[in-house]
């Protein structure tokens, strides 16, 4: 079994960041897609609670072996609501029904392990500091349907930090688990909007939500997510 492994997969073995130069001296274009949360960086994360790499848009450079001039788009990927695997500060998040009602209708369990995710409103701080190291040109939100059974829903677009209200994480996890949510209110849809098709059939006050967290982040949310199906993937217009 295992020379048959070997064999099958000794032809494919190269010099990969010789053969991505080759192929894109001839016109041909890649996807580099990233594993794990921008928060989990070991660099700019919420160290010690992150992996042990670095998990931000630049790093493909380094892992591929190309140049930061071939990256020319940034795609970023969030949820409509926060959620966060293990430990770590989660100035959004939600020990009560809302809480247990974004994970259930999320499905937000581990695919192997089954464990429970942490979940919190939309995180504001976070996203706009995650679209600034990452130089995301747009994003796509999934899961906005998890607010279907919300009358309001919390935005943070700020942290209260010992009485100073912060735009950006601070520098230390010490200080950013002391930190308070700065929340803005904004009125939900209370209606069931997996079956929407475009943006057109969205609900005006879930367009309305997508459209202020475009603004809190500083960057166009493109794209939105009404459950897991590719026909659930919706072009904002």
């Amino acid at each position: 079994r295992q020379m048959c492994i070997r064999d099958s997969l000794k032809p494919m073995v190269c010099d990969v960041s010789e053969t991505l130069h080759e192929q894109m001296d001839e016109g041909r274009q890649f996807l580099f897609e990233g594993a794990q949360g921008s928060m989990l960086d070991i660099d700019h994360g919420t160290y010690p609670y992150v992996t042990s790499s670095n998990t931000v848009a630049g790093s493909a450079c380094a892992g591929a072996g190309v140049g930061p001039e071939k990256l020319n788009y940034v795609l970023g990927i969030t949820k409509a609501y926060c959620t966060r695997v293990g430990e770590g500060p989660f100035p959004t998040e939600l020990l009560d029904e809302t809480g247990e009602l974004l994970r259930r209708k999320g499905n937000e369990f581990g695919a192997v392990t089954g464990r429970p995710r942490r979940c919190g409103w939309a995180d504001g701080v976070l996203l706009r500091f995650s679209a600034m190291f990452n130089g995301f040109d747009e994003m796509a939100m999934t899961n906005l349907d998890g607010y279907d059974k919300c009358p309001e829903i919390k935005i943070c677009t700020g942290y209260d930090l010992d009485g100073e209200i912060l735009a950006y994480p601070p520098a230390t996890v010490d200080e950013w688990e002391r930190c308070k949510p700065v929340y803005e209110t904004v009125p939900g849809w209370m209606q069931d909007i997996s079956a929407c098709r475009s943006w057109e059939e969205i609900p005006e006050n879930a367009r309305k939500f997508v459209k202020r967290m475009s603004e809190l982040i500083g960057c166009p949310v493109t794209t939105v997510g009404v459950g897991p199906d590719r026909e659930q993937t919706i072009a904002v217009k």
